[in-house]
Formats: C-alpha cells, structure tokens, sequence
C-alpha cells in the first residue's frame, strides 16, 4: 500500500515538473525540445488511458452500463490512473483488515477474491507504469542526456528532469518483474541486483544513442526505427495474446516494439537466453561500432592540438 501512495505521488510531481521543463524551454526559445517533451507525454498519456480503459470494459463486462460511460468520461480527461491508484488502495486496505479474519477459509471466500482484486489492480497498474516509462520517462531521459551533450547547456531543472527519470525508471523496473506472467517471488537481493541490471544496460544504451545523435540525428533516427521494426517483427512471431481484441493486441505489440528499443522485454515469461543473448550481443555491437570511430576522431582531435602547440612553441623559441 505505501508503494502505490508513493507511485502515485511520483506520477504527479513527474506531471507538473513535465509541464513546468516544458515551460522553460519554450521561454528559452527552444521550441522544438519543449514540443518534443510534450509530444512524449501526450503520447504516454493517450496509450495508457486506451489501455486502462479496455482493461475496466473486460473486467466490467455484462455489469453495470453506468459506470463504464463514468470510466469512460474520466479516461477521457487522463485521471483513469487515478481511478487505479484507487481501487488498489481500496481493495489493499479491505484486504489487510480482513488478513487476520481470512486464515484457513475457502477459495469461495470473499476475503479471497478481494485479495485477488487487489492483485489484479496492482498488476495493471505496474503494466501502466511500464508503458509509461518507455514511451515517456526513457525517451526523456534520451532527450536531456542529449541536450547536455550536444549543446552543452545545463541548468538545474534539466538535472532534476534527469532525475526524476531515473526515479521512474528505477520503479518501473520492479514493476516489470511482477507484471510478467509466471514469475516466483524473488528475494530483496535479488531485486537489487535486477534493477542494477536494467539501470545499468538501459542507460549505457541511452548514452550510445545519445551520441550518435549528436554525431548524426539522421544516422539515429533510421537505427531507432530500425529497431523498432525488429522488436515489432519479433513481438509478432510470439503470437501473443495479451487482450481480448486483435486491435488492442496490435497496439500491445507495437508498445513492445517500443520497449525492446531501449530494453529487453520478456513478453512470454519464459526461458528466452538465446533471444536476451543476440538481443544484448546487437546493442554491444552498435555501442562499439559507435564507440571506436568517437575514440579514433578524439585522439586524432588530441595529436592536431598537440601538433599545434608544439609548433607554437617552436614559433616562440624561433
């Protein structure tokens, strides 16, 4: 329950510090990175409510007509999180004052199906939580990783976007691992060294894209697009069946093709080392490809200079 009050707290300071990062570059006259931060939220926005609407309509379904139109109306105006956050609260709460009483009773209890309500809750709101994080919280930290290294500009909010980033990041990733079907409880260790991983992997991979952007934003737009379409293709041949509709399903698949740009996405929760294997093997491969030339232009860059100061010199003692 303190985890879900938390996220929900984060989800609304990462709203206002969204709008107000947005603000500052459209004062500054940067139209473009203020656009860009507000199209990654917009679009964030649209895909979750989409999907947490699609999840109330099958959970609803054949009962009360009213309430899905409320539902409804309230994802229409972006606050069915809110709705979320909510039930997962109500139902946690129903469910730790009724543990004592609940010991040795039935499946048909209905200390247990709240219990499994809770659950189900908790488990949609972990889902939207990661596809937030990759269509809006990692693209951002791209964009301001981006803007410190090819424009050099640094200002405090831009450290606290950055931040704020990898707080959300860092939750998601927990998330993740509870979202995934078939998944046994693992054990405090276990979750450092899990979030480590991914924190580590997604952002080494961050910086490498980051960099050929600055290198090339043409270069990095085609290798993005690229990947997406291999993650997509790849998503496809899971045959998975995530929703109910083939429409819903399609969009599932193209938000895991998203995901898999910047982090590995086991979308079955099952054995997958030889797909995490030549997934991983791919981006070291890119990330030397682009590491070795930087390397090699910046020694060339050093020896110019060091050439020129040693001519310098020889000019002075002349």
């Amino acid at each position: 329950m303190p985890v879900q009050v938390g996220g929900m707290i984060i989800y609304v300071v990462d709203i206002g510090l969204d709008f107000w990062l947005a603000s500052r570059y459209f004062c500054q006259g940067q139209y473009s990175w203020s656009i860009l931060i507000l199209c990654f939220k917009g679009l964030s926005s649209i895909i979750t409510q989409i999907f947490s609407y699609e999840w109330f309509k099958n959970d609803w379904e054949g009962t009360d007509t009213g309430k899905l139109k409320l539902f409804f109306i309230v994802h229409l105006f972006h606050c069915g999180i809110f709705i979320r956050y909510w039930f997962a609260l109500k139902y946690g709460c129903q469910v730790a004052f009724k543990q004592t009483s609940s010991r040795g009773a039935s499946e048909a209890d209905p200390s247990n199906f709240i219990q499994k309500q809770a659950i189900d809750a908790v488990t949609d709101i972990n889902m939207l939580r990661v596809f937030k994080t990759f269509l809006e919280t990692t693209p951002q930290l791209f964009l301001q990783i981006y803007i410190l290294m090819g424009h050099g500009k640094t200002n405090f909010y831009q450290y606290a976007a950055i931040i704020m980033s990898f707080c959300g990041i860092s939750l998601s990733m927990i998330s993740l691992r509870k979202s995934l079907p078939d998944k046994d409880e693992f054990h405090v260790l276990s979750k450092f060294m899990y979030l480590f991983y991914k924190l580590l992997t997604i952002t080494s991979w961050i910086l490498s894209i980051s960099l050929i952007t600055v290198l090339s934003v043409r270069i990095s737009v085609i290798l993005l697009i690229f990947l997406w379409i291999c993650g997509f293709t790849w998503t496809l041949k899971q045959h998975t069946t995530f929703c109910k509709s083939k429409k819903m399903e399609y969009l599932y698949r193209t938000v895991v093709g998203i995901i898999l740009i910047f982090s590995f996405f086991n979308i079955k929760g099952r054995r997958t080392k030889v797909c995490i294997s030549i997934y991983y093997a791919t981006h070291t491969v890119v990330t030397f490809a682009v590491f070795i030339p930087v390397l090699i232009a910046h020694v060339k860059h050093v020896q110019m200079k060091l050439m020129e100061w040693q001519g310098k010199k020889i000019e002075q003692k002349l």
